[in-house]
């Protein structure tokens, strides 16, 4: 669309023109995205929405500081300990995190502080069994 605006058109007709033309030639019609609806405009905004975008389409996961990546890990654990189905299970969950949080804490990791402490099994356990025998 290199050419101007004739004299004494209007600017809304000549622009609806120059869509109609492009529609008719087809040069809508291999757009990325086309035919596919649109993004969810509900969601709140973020203003990294382009980053993680780009990070989406290129099959690139977050890396997070080791620290981090074992507090999320810590949090996960106990997201599996409420999905347990037996003490066992429980029991080997919180062992399998402890030996990493102690590994942490002889050696700690680069990043931010790690603040994190040993999960105490036998707690856990309660809280799991008082949570399956709640009605």
């Amino acid at each position: 669309m290199t050419e101007r605006k004739p004299p004494g058109v209007d600017v809304e007709s000549w622009v609806d023109k120059q869509i109609r033309e492009a529609t008719e030639r087809g040069d809508f019609s291999d757009l990325p995205g086309f035919g596919k609806p649109l993004p969810d405009d509900t969601a709140p905004y973020d203003e990294l929405w382009w980053v993680k975008g780009k990070m989406h389409r290129e099959g690139i996961a977050p890396v997070l500081p080791p620290a981090l990546a074992l507090r999320k890990e810590a949090e996960d654990a106990l997201e599996a300990v409420g999905r347990a189905t037996s003490e066992a299970e429980v029991r080997r969950i919180a062992a399998g995190i402890n030996e990493k949080i102690a590994e942490a804490v002889r050696r700690p990791p680069a990043g931010p502080p790690l603040r994190l402490v040993p999960l105490d099994a036998d707690e856990l356990v309660r809280q799991w069994r008082s949570r399956r025998d709640a009605p």
